[in-house]
């Protein structure tokens, strides 16, 4: 039971790391306590999105009329949107155990303890297995953040999994919080035909977010009826037969008002997962916020263990993670003389992050505010969505691009976009960041006409006193 490699968590950091130190020729095995695919594939971003794509799909029927096209009333089918969304997510896990089986590695159930010796002893249904491994990559994510007087009892006051398979549709909900998970929710049950309420502790919904995408969005669901609350926190829920009852605190005067609704939504962020680990037995270093501590190529200070993903205080990404794993693989690989060359170290200043309620919220780099308070003198280009052919013909002409450029070199600091699809845009931002590219480079680089993708060229072109289409 001796491996090269035992990866503990096939979370999308996981099963990646896995993969690629079997191309790498280790003899590999992953050890999961669920399913394959972590909470990613199985509880969080994939099954999440088809939620949002069955609401998107919904929220077009009730609209055919501004395209031309008359039909009889839509009825949506609770019952079977979850069941469509645990479907794609069943076949994703499946997914996952092929790549498992095609790269030859070894898949391990039940919960692992790192001992001394680098040994993992591994218990399933009372029974105890040791495995021993010359490097051990802990990969086992996290989970939904409880507030001290906003308990988890999956019924009243639900977290991100009791959302995705609810029997039956509220008619009211609360939502706390409103990063990412918060606001897709918030978006698809509100399109669903539940009331929903967003209580926001921070000033601005969508808080690590530039305040321009902030005001953006809180305009356009406002518009559309749902209600927001920010700078403000949730003091506690009262249980009874009728519901729930909210008390909210107004952060800067006080004042205390309630709500009555149907469920509580808690989506307060997540907390990494290494309990009974065995952490301590290893004194395996620890952050205050309890992420595990690592350095540049994610070895602990114990050494041939590792830490990747969502246990580490770096950004909570899958992509992150995946980044992280093949990273930590392929250094691991260049010591030891399996990869040809020394990895490059992550750049956490260029990780793109996104939200896909609708429209959809995409980002990377800095924010105007944190250029401010760096004291940087920049040039900022902002191009809306109402200006773009593409999306006036596809009808969601909703959001912008904003682009902020370092006044003197033209180094591009940070993009920010609220639109239809602009997740699938972001990349190119990431990339021009990467490559260094300048203002007047993007300026100069042809944009497919009609794309919503023009939008970049243009408020690049907007920065620079160039602009066309405004």
């Amino acid at each position: 039971m001796n491996f090269d490699i035992i990866v503990v968590g096939s979370g999308p950091g996981g099963y990646v790391a896995a993969i690629r130190a079997a191309q790498l020729g280790y003899n590999v095995a992953v050890i999961e306590r669920e399913s394959l695919g972590g909470i990613c594939l199985n509880w969080g971003c994939i099954p999440t999105k088809a939620l949002l794509k069955s609401a998107q799909v919904f929220e077009y029927i009730n609209h055919a009329a501004d395209y031309g096209i008359q039909i009889g009333s839509a009825q949506a089918d609770f019952t079977g949107i979850v069941k469509r969304s645990r479907g794609v997510a069943d076949k994703m896990s499946k997914g996952v155990q092929f790549l498992m089986k095609k790269n030859k590695i070894t898949v391990i159930n039940g919960h692992a303890k790192l001992n001394a010796g680098k040994k993992v002893v591994v218990s399933e249904n009372g029974q105890n297995k040791e495995y021993t491994a010359k490097h051990i990559i802990v990969a086992t994510g996290a989970r939904a953040r409880e507030l001290p007087n906003l308990k988890i009892d999956g019924k009243n006051i639900i977290g991100y999994r009791e959302a995705m398979t609810l029997p039956t549709m509220p008619k009211s909900m609360v939502v706390v919080g409103s990063g990412a998970i918060g606001m897709e929710f918030a978006y698809f049950y509100h399109t669903m035909g539940t009331q929903v309420t967003i209580v926001e502790f921070m000033d601005n919904i969508l808080p690590r977010e530039d305040a321009d995408c902030s005001k953006e969005m809180k305009k356009i669901y406002e518009k559309s009826g749902m209600k927001i609350i920010t700078a403000s926190s949730v003091q506690k829920v009262s249980s009874s037969a009728s519901g729930q009852k909210v008390e909210v605190k107004d952060n800067k005067s006080g004042n205390i008002q309630e709500i009555s609704c149907d469920i509580v939504l808690s989506a307060a962020g997540i907390m990494p997962n290494i309990e009974n680990l065995g952490l301590e037995t290893l004194k395996i270093n620890t952050t205050k916020s309890g992420h595990i501590e690592v350095g540049d190529f994610y070895e602990t200070n114990v050494s041939g263990i590792y830490a990747i993903g969502d246990v580490l205080s770096t950004q909570a990404l899958a992509h992150v993670a995946s980044a992280e794993g093949i990273t930590c693989v392929e250094a691991i690989a260049h010591k030891e003389g399996k990869f040809h060359h020394k990895p490059e170290k992550i750049d956490y200043s260029n990780i793109p992050g996104c939200t896909y309620c609708w429209p959809e919220i995409a980002s990377v780099g800095m924010t105007e505010q944190e250029c401010k308070e760096k004291g940087i003198e920049v040039r900022i280009g902002k191009f809306p969505f109402s200006a773009s052919g593409k999306a006036s013909a596809s009808g969601s002409n909703a959001g912008f691009v904003k682009l902020i450029f370092d006044k003197k070199y033209g180094e591009l600091l940070g993009g920010h976009m609220v639109g239809a699809n602009v997740t699938e845009m972001i990349a190119e931002i990431v990339a021009i960041r990467k490559l260094e590219t300048t203002g007047p480079e993007l300026v100069k680089t042809i944009h497919p006409h009609p794309t919503m993708s023009e939008a970049v060229m243009e408020a690049a072109a907007a920065a620079y006193d160039e602009v066309i289409h405004l």
